[in-house]
């Protein structure tokens, strides 16, 4: 990993996410590389990490300037902005770069048909917790893409959280899961705010504990052999309050709510694979 030259396209959401949390991981700055639209946010982001940053604004060669000697470069843009920028970056990698794609919806196919024959390339699906080193990030190997170079993307990933491997076909439930999942541990901590508020806390007071109970229960959950499930029946006396709680939540039907909210997240992705396929 000290030896690996990393190359980021883009330093928004995800890809700053892994950015930060790779440099907070103890990667020297001077290893690492971005790109961003305006010479703004590139002087910015340099400010605030140290990393070489180019800006497209003002430097038309500044993504193929990045990527020239890097060993993984890592696509962070839109996913419909993905393939062209393979192509614009194609004539300057390295035979032996392995790019990685950080966006959903782009399928393998499409991006080796946008890369140099028999570039390496790996599909991965992140999510932002990946900025406090705490991230859920699958990849994916193209199919040029050796034991050796898929080791050394799942050595920079995993500075910044838990990487599995997954085949292509099963990208779809990780988006659905960990991808958007994020969000959706936000939202529960949103409604649990605003549950404490109709039953009479201050806004603030309810933020606090709908807050920290989540985050908490978040810690409760980090050693490798805890189960959500059994951590669940654990506080659920028979007959008390929490047990009345998840009664009414099973009533209401909230485990098929998230998986209904799952499979819309994945559909969403399959119908992302179909437009950005680059045909």
């Amino acid at each position: 990993m000290s030896e690996t030259t990393l190359t980021f396209l883009g330093a928004g959401s995800m890809n700053g996410s892994i950015l930060r949390g790779v440099l907070a991981a103890g990667t020297e700055a001077g290893r690492v590389r971005a790109t961003t639209r305006s010479a703004s946010s590139a002087e910015a982001l340099h400010e605030e990490t140290g990393v070489e940053v180019f800006a497209g604004e003002s430097d038309p060669e500044a993504n193929t300037q990045a990527v020239t000697g890097a060993d993984v470069v890592l696509l962070g843009v839109k996913p419909y902005a993905v393939l062209d920028l393979a192509r614009e970056v194609a004539p300057a990698l390295d035979p032996a770069t392995v790019v990685v794609s950080v966006a959903a919806g782009v399928a393998l196919d499409a991006l080796q048909k946008a890369l140099p024959d028999g570039q390496p390339v790996v599909r991965c699906m992140p999510n932002t917790p990946s900025s406090v080193g705490r991230g859920a990030l699958s990849v994916t190997p193209g199919e040029h893409t050796s034991a050796e170079q898929l080791a050394r993307v799942r050595e920079v990933l995993s500075t910044v959280g838990t990487v599995v491997e997954v085949p292509e076909h099963l990208i779809r439930a990780v988006t659905g899961v960990s991808g958007s999942g994020p969000a959706y541990v936000f939202y529960l901590a949103e409604a649990m705010q605003q549950a404490g508020e109709r039953l009479g806390l201050d806004p603030e007071t309810a933020r606090v504990l709908a807050k920290e109970t989540v985050s908490g229960a978040g810690e409760l959950l980090r050693p490798d052999d805890a189960d959500p499930a059994a951590l669940r029946r654990a506080v659920t006396s028979p007959g008390g309050t929490t047990e009345q709680a998840i009664t009414t939540f099973d009533e209401k039907g909230l485990r098929e709510i998230v998986a209904a909210g799952a499979e819309a997240s994945a559909a969403k992705g399959d119908e992302m694979e179909k437009e950005y396929g680059g045909e």
